[in-house]
């Protein structure tokens, strides 16, 4: 009864994205051959033995697409956990505090977006080493401007509320009006903001990973698994197109999973309003 209410497009991006998590969460136990073994020639055609063929140094691309899944999803899940936390703090915080600090915040706000994303992230990239922990904290960091600026623009429609309001006459702290009448009744643009910070750190991840400046060999994640094959695909071979495949289902499924998500919270409010 339960999934007969889910939208069938929504339906089908829980499945894809439930499918992809596990296959991260699970990647050292379902894998068939480990990260980096050389398993059979090089770029050898899709086979019972290799479903999805092998890469230019003769590995699995099944193998590979499963920890490249491990990697992608783990920086971009973080990378958005990080940027979310940040600019949604510090965009609320500004629209409650004001003066001062809204100001300054803002123009660095700007500044950053000023420049092109990627942009800077190669060049901040090109200076610090690619860890993972690098990869996470440039990612996040970059992404919250976006987040701040939602925050802060939905923070300020609800900072002049009725119910705020009777929140500060009431003597209530600046942390309380954040954290408990200004982030509740923000949730439903957030919750669709969060599906799209995720397809966009996954995509900057995998860019930044094409570009030579992501995760780094013999990591596995689906911008490097691109870059590695690309070459392959002026003969044919469609090593290159898996992994990109891959990205692209990811994305898609997520983003019908927050649109369904944000319809739902969208149609509580308006029945709870109702009543």
């Amino acid at each position: 009864m339960m999934f007969r209410r889910i939208p069938p497009g929504a339906l089908i991006g829980l499945v894809i994205t439930a499918l992809f998590l596990l296959a991260a969460i699970f990647a050292q136990l379902i894998a068939p051959h480990r990260l980096g073994e050389i398993a059979g020639a090089v770029w050898e055609p899709m086979s019972p033995r290799f479903p999805f063929g092998t890469d230019n140094l003769g590995r699995d691309l099944l193998s590979r697409l499963i920890y490249g899944a491990q990697t992608t999803i783990f920086i971009a899940v973080l990378a958005t956990i990080l940027s979310f936390s940040t600019g949604a703090i510090l965009g609320f915080t500004a629209a409650v505090v004001g003066g001062w600090f809204d100001t300054v915040m803002s123009r660095i706000v700007d500044l950053l977006m000023a420049i092109p994303t990627l942009i800077f992230g190669l060049v901040v990239l090109s200076v610090l080493p690619s860890t993972i922990a690098t990869l996470i904290i440039v990612m996040g960091l970059l992404d919250s401007t976006r987040v701040y600026r939602l925050s802060r623009a939905v923070a300020s429609d609800l900072n002049v509320m009725d119910f705020v309001e009777a929140a500060k006459v009431r003597g209530e702290g600046k942390w309380w009006v954040i954290f408990a009448e200004i982030l509740p009744n923000a949730l439903s643009p957030l919750v669709s903001e969060l599906g799209l910070r995720f397809i966009y750190a996954m995509l900057f991840l995998s860019a930044l990973s094409f570009l030579g400046l992501g995760v780094q060999p013999p990591a596995a994640d689906w911008g490097g698994m691109v870059k590695e094959n690309k070459d392959g695909i002026v003969f044919g071979i469609p090593a290159a197109l898996i992994p990109a495949a891959a990205i692209a289902a990811l994305a898609i499924s997520v983003n019908l999973v927050a649109d369904w998500v944000l319809n739902r919270t969208t149609d509580l409010k308006g029945g709870r309003g109702n009543g």
